[in-house]
Formats: C-alpha cells, structure tokens, sequence
C-alpha cells in the first residue's frame, strides 16, 4: 500500500515539473503593438491594431498606459521592459499604421516578460 503510494506521489510531483516547465517556456508572437489605452476599442475591430495609428501610441497619455501585442485576436500585455522596448520599436518603424512585431518572451498570468522585438514584413 506504501508502494503505491510512493509511486502515485513521485508521478504526481513528475507531472507537475512538466507543467511547470512548459509555462516556463519562450514563446513568439507577432501582431501588432497597441497601447492599453486603446487596447479595448481595437479589440472590436475586425483586424485589431492593424489601423492604430503609430502617433496615438507613441502619444504620452497612451504611452504612459503601457503597451501590448495583438496576436490571434488577443491582447496580450507587456511588463516594463517590454513597454520600453515597444516604445523603441514604434519609434522606428517608418510605417504610420500596420506595422507587425514579432514580440518574443514568457506569458504568464496574461502578461509578457518580453525578451526582443522586432519589425516584420
């Protein structure tokens, strides 16, 4: 009986590492970059973000919000790091809207610890 249980306990804990292990995980998503501000009026549009305009998230109020991509229909928020790096990376790009980012981190809890950004297409 303490077998079993020894073992039933030592499968239980195995699985638990796995699952943790694969929360742990980098993940990429690429979108576009839209502050928190605007996040909730983007989100009702067909293709969300793709129209925000670069000079309304780079703008203080909105950029003080912070920031977040648009990935398969989900915003999905960055931590301050990543507010700082999305902020480089509107600030590059040359397109006024529709630019694309492959935001690259670990998503927990629904936000990202972001690690890079960068431009695509």
């Amino acid at each position: 009986m303490l077998r079993k249980l020894f073992y039933s306990l030592t499968a239980l804990i195995a699985l638990s590492l796995v699952v943790v292990a694969q929360d742990n995980k980098s993940v990429s998503l690429t979108g576009h970059i839209v502050d928190k501000m605007c996040s909730a009026g983007e989100a009702k549009k067909d293709a969300p973000g793709a129209a925000h305009g670069k000079g309304c998230a780079l703008s203080e109020r909105c950029s003080k919000s912070g920031y977040g991509v648009f990935a398969d229909g989900k915003w999905v928020g960055f931590d301050e790091k990543g507010d700082a790096l999305a902020k480089a990376a509107l600030e590059k790009t040359s397109k006024d809207k529709g630019a694309k980012f492959k935001v690259t981190g670990k998503v927990a809890d629904g936000k990202m610890t972001v690690e890079s950004i960068a431009e695509v297409e």
